[in-house]
């Protein structure tokens, strides 16, 4: 669970520099990551409690081909018992493995605000917010104020309908809930967010309706995927495609 290739469709690696969180709001009731610790106890020997692991905080050096890195896929890096330091280290690697694209997604709006004049933001840094239902869009407009190169909004698990002030937002994730007690989806919800993307062009990702299992309800939207990346997404890999094309000559 510290890092690896994962089933997120939207990701292709996690990284885990800390683990453990604390629920925060409706979205959490049922968190994945909390009942992972359970089934595989020997993994976390501090159950889910918010615990540091600075022997990981390496591992991206490591992973040579660029890929878009989920931060914390078992925790909220923004959580309040993060130290500030640590934190640093973290944005530190980001910045230092310019090759990949790190995803970091937060509930703790406020702690992010407040500390993201203390962190260096790199162009390889997105950040994002959860808002699982109205209530807590006030989170978007705390996004807003990040010096971050690009700024998404997972809805996921969706709990409700929502009505999603996009501006300065780059990119949109929508999911339902997964697991025994999953909360059901309204297919009407989702439309509606999808029809907010169209109005204002941004990049819109369907993950899954959800059910018992993650895969059960499949991902299709009115016949069709939709799997939109943020455009800074593909000029990364074009920008880095290059870069090695150009050192491979050198080589040669």
């Amino acid at each position: 669970m510290s890092s690896s290739n994962t089933g997120i469709e939207w990701t292709d690696k996690t990284w885990n520099p800390t683990t453990g969180c604390s629920k925060v709001s409706p979205g959490c009731r049922y968190c994945y990551a909390e009942a992972l610790t359970k089934r595989f106890p020997n993994n976390f020997p501090h159950g889910f409690d918010l615990t540091l692991h600075p022997d990981r905080l390496e591992q991206p050096r490591k992973w040579r081909s660029p890929s878009r890195v989920f931060v914390n896929s078992m925790s909220d890096l923004f959580h309040e018992d993060v130290p500030i330091d640590y934190l640093q280290e973290v944005f530190a690697v980001m910045r230092d493995t310019p090759w990949h694209i790190y995803q970091i997604l937060t509930k703790r709006d406020d702690n992010l605000v407040k500390l993201a004049s203390q962190l260096e933001w790199a162009d390889n840094i997105w950040m994002g917010v959860s808002v699982e239902s109205q209530q807590y869009t006030s989170r978007i407009d705390a996004l807003r104020q990040i010096p971050a190169k690009v700024r998404f909004i997972s809805c996921e698990p969706l709990l409700g309908s929502l009505k999603l002030e996009l501006e300065g937002i780059d990119w949109v994730i929508v999911g339902g809930e997964s697991g025994h007690h999953h909360r059901p989806i309204s297919p009407e919800w989702v439309r509606e967010i999808f029809h907010q993307t169209r109005e204002t062009e941004v990049a819109f990702f369907f993950k899954q309706w959800g059910g018992h299992h993650s895969k059960v309800g499949g991902r299709m939207l009115d016949g069709e995927v939709w799997d939109e990346m943020p455009l800074a997404w593909s000029n990364h890999m074009r920008r880095w495609d290059k870069k090695l094309r150009s050192s491979k000559k050198r080589a040669s």
